[in-house]
This record gives C-alpha cells, sequence and structure tokens, in this order.
C-alpha cells in the first residue's frame, strides 16, 4: 500500500457499503457520482485491494472490504475527534494583550477592565507594564505594547464639548479615546499665597517647581504651558508620585501641579494652596497605533474599555461637574 487513505475516501468507501448504490452515496455527501466513484478507485488502488462486488443491484462488499470496513469507521471518527479537539485548543488559548498602565489603578478602573477581558468569550489574557505616560506612548510606537493609558492636554477645539471624541495625535500616528477629563491645578505652600492667588502662569515661572521624570505627563504639560514663553521653570526637587509632590509642596519648597480629583481626597488639614487663575485641563485616554485600531484583539480591548467607562458611541462620558467648574474658573 502507498499512501494512507484520504479521509474523503473513506467517508465514501463508508457511505456506499451502507447505500449499497453510488448513487445514493453521492446525494448523501453532496459530491458528484463521478467524484465518488474516483474516490472508490483510488482507494482501491492505494489499498491493492477490491473492496466491493460491482453488481447490477449494486454495491456489495468483498471480503477485504468487510474486513476493512470497522477500520475505515474507526479513522474517521478519529479524525473528527482530532479536528473537535483541535478547534477546543484553539478557542481556549488565550490572546494576550500588552498594555501600558499610569497613575493608581483605582484612578484608571484598571480591575474592571482586567477582569471585563479575563472573563470575555475570547478569554483574553492582560499583560500589564506600569510607566509614564510619554514611555507608554513610545512603547506602543515601537510594537512593545499593544494599547496603553495617555494624558495629554485637552485640545482648545474640544474644550467646549460634552461630548469627547476619538481623535488622533503625531499627524495621525496615534488613536486615542479619552476616557475622562479632568483639571490639574497649580498649589503652593500656603505661607506663599500672596505668589499664587490671582496671578497667571507668566508670574509664577520665576518661582520653584518640582521636577518629575522626562516621560510623566507632569513635565511636558508644564513645558509645553512655559517654551512659548521662551523659558523654562527652575526645579528644585524630584518626585514621581503624586503624594510625594503634594508632600513636596507642603514642606514649603516648591510648586507642583496635582489633579483635582486627587485634591479632592485629601481630608487633612491642607499646608498648601491651590493658584485660582491657572489650571490645565486634560484627557485620560486609551491609546493604540491607528494602523491596529480595528485587529480584532484591539477593537476588543476599546469595547471593553468603553463598557467599563460607559462611554456612548461616538465619544467618551460628559467631563464631570466639578471639572467643568474648575475650568470656568481658570479661564476668568
Amino acid at each position: 500500500m502507498n499512501d494512507l487513505p484520504r479521509i474523503q475516501a473513506l467517508r465514501c468507501f463508508i457511505t456506499v457499503a451502507r447505500e449499497g448504490t453510488v448513487s445514493r452515496a453521492a446525494t448523501l455527501l453532496h459530491l458528484t457520482q463521478p467524484a465518488v466513484s474516483l474516490q472508490l478507485k483510488g482507494l482501491e488502488e492505494s489499498t491493492g485491494l477490491q473492496l466491493f462486488n460491482r453488481t447490477p443491484g449494486g454495491f456489495t462488499l468483498t471480503e477485504a472490504g468487510a474486513a476493512l470496513l470497522p477500520l475505515a469507521h474507526r479513522t474517521v471518527s478519529a479524525s473528527a475527534d482530532f479536528r473537535t479537539a483541535a478547534d477546543s485548543l484553539r478557542e481556549s488559548q488565550r490572546a494576550t494583550l500588552r498594555v501600558g498602565t499610569i497613575l493608581d489603578p483605582e484612578s484608571i478602573r484598571l480591575g474592571p477592565f482586567v477582569r471585563s477581558l479575563a472573563t470575555s468569550s475570547k478569554k483574553t489574557e492582560v499583560f500589564l507594564r506600569h510607566g509614564m505616560s510619554d514611555d507608554v506612548l513610545a512603547q506602543i510606537g515601537r510594537g512593545e505594547l499593544d494599547v496603553g493609558y495617555y494624558i495629554d492636554a485637552t485640545p482648545a477645539e474640544c474644550l467646549g464639548l460634552e461630548m469627547l471624541p476619538e481623535r488622533t495625535i503625531e499627524d495621525g500616528k496615534f488613536r486615542l479615546t479619552p476616557l475622562m477629563r479632568y483639571d490639574y491645578r497649580v498649589i503652593a505652600p500656603r505661607e506663599w499665597s500672596d505668589k499664587v492667588l490671582g496671578k497667571d502662569w507668566a508670574d509664577l515661572i520665576d518661582l520653584p517647581w518640582i521636577a518629575t521624570p522626562h516621560a510623566s505627563a507632569h513635565r511636558r504639560l508644564i513645558d509645553d504651558v512655559f517654551r512659548p514663553m521662551e523659558s523654562l521653570p527652575k526645579r528644585v526637587a524630584f518626585a514621581e508620585q503624586e503624594d510625594a509632590m503634594i508632600e513636596f509642596v507642603e514642606a514649603g519648597s516648591c510648586l507642583s501641579l496635582a489633579r483635582d480629583c486627587v485634591l479632592d481626597r485629601i481630608t487633612r488639614d491642607r499646608n498648601f494652596v491651590i493658584a485660582d487663575k491657572v489650571a490645565l485641563t486634560c484627557d485620560l485616554s486609551f491609546a493604540c497605533l491607528t494602523s491596529r485600531r480595528h485587529e480584532p484583539i484591539i477593537s476588543q480591548a476599546f469595547a471593553a474599555m468603553q463598557a467599563v467607562w460607559d462611554l456612548k458611541p461616538g465619544g467618551a462620558a460628559p467631563a464631570p461637574i466639578e471639572a467643568a467648574r474648575s475650568r470656568k474658573s481658570a479661564r476668568r
């Protein structure tokens, strides 16, 4: 015998043996009669055995055919089992989504997002890498991450919109879906009240500021404010976490940015003052490469994110009332 018989040939063999005619077998197999006959001929040639007696009344098994029929049944059944097992394994394999995270897990609703993907029908496995906002975007650009969180200043044309539309940055390279809008406020030591209250950005540039990593949104946002004034602030301390930044300010050494939502949660006596004439309105967004936005795993991630943040179709939820009030105050 040469090569092992094909499964299609074995199905034809089994069906003709059961039905007794090529015509009925062809109908059941959704094949033409010549195709079934060709399969039987090939099977007999490959085995070197005559499997059927051809009679005017139809096909009957030879002794060799009867001996091989149970093996044909088992082979076809095993083939079906093999395919079922392969399909099951394919379905059970978890796709891996690489996510760049920033800030604290609670503020970016990381837990609900991961749970949504892990329990979905597609069973996505999530790999998390924590970092700074600009680092996350750079790693997405290099293909080291699939998606990630990103903070940037809200474009001027979007400030008056209740809905936060998807948009692109860096000449369309990255696609952003805004999740929420909030304000970064400038905080200063309490004893510096006369230096910051009623003052604008130009008045604050000569004061000492806290330094943050080059890849942080804090540094980028502040530099973008002061660079048009052809100067950058003097930085006198360094911190990576927002809580540490607030402690530096309370120690009386510098100014810092802080999210309004973080400041609202501070219930102890504040040893700092919040500048009342300046604020930076920002979007927390979910980002990916524009060229990959419609890949299945990335589309699934964006859909999960929209569900977690309860975003309306075509845009994000309205900005919080407190943030809207802060913007109005900052523009006065």
